[in-house]
């Protein structure tokens, strides 16, 4: 089976840099953003083709699937794959007020995607990314799991040992209820 995710990085790229003679209606900063979106997606397909391996309702769950990305992987990646993935995002936005993105900025990030789609396993279909997959990683230093369990605080839940705050509203913030009627 072929791999989506490098076909679109191979479109991509000739996007960038055409053969020239070619592509003389669309502007550099056309270019770039249609490069960018190209990107985007083939991070996306490669992100879905993982998780189908691992856990088949993940590829439901939008921006949260790079977030659990961690668990699979090393952070590096995981943060690497996040910000390359947010820059992606960006760069595909038209915004007044900013600056559009250059051909040789969406380069650097065409090779940070190669970068990161060889670190995360999925390049065939979905019955050969189960079989590559590793298990979740341990934490540096921790081979056992903590002899003596923990109480946990209401609200919060343990991962690797630290205690990770449940979704809600900002500590110190209190949550307004909306105004329905007027004065």
């Amino acid at each position: 089976m072929t791999d989506d995710a490098r076909e679109l990085v191979s479109a991509a790229q000739t996007l960038l840099r055409p053969p020239t003679g070619t592509m003389g209606s669309l502007t550099p900063v056309a270019r770039a953003r249609a490069a960018a979106m190209l990107l985007r997606l083939a991070l996306e397909q490669r992100l879905d083709t993982f998780w189908r391996g691992v856990a088949p309702g993940m590829t439901r769950i939008e921006k949260h699937r790079i977030l659990c990305l961690e668990a699979y992987t090393d952070r590096g990646t995981a943060r690497r794959w996040y910000l390359t993935w947010s820059a992606l995002s960006a760069a595909c936005h038209h915004r007044t007020h900013e600056l559009p993105p250059s051909l040789t900025e969406i380069h650097g990030r065409l090779l940070e995607v190669n970068i990161l789609l060889d670190a995360v396993p999925g390049g065939g279909s979905a019955a050969t990314a189960t079989a590559v997959i590793p298990p979740p990683q341990s934490p540096p230093g921790r081979t056992t799991a903590p002899s003596t369990p923990h109480a946990v605080p209401s609200g919060e839940v343990r991962r690797a040992g630290r205690p990770v705050p449940m979704p809600g509203p900002t500590p110190g913030r209190r949550v307004v209820p909306p105004v329905v009627g007027g004065p």
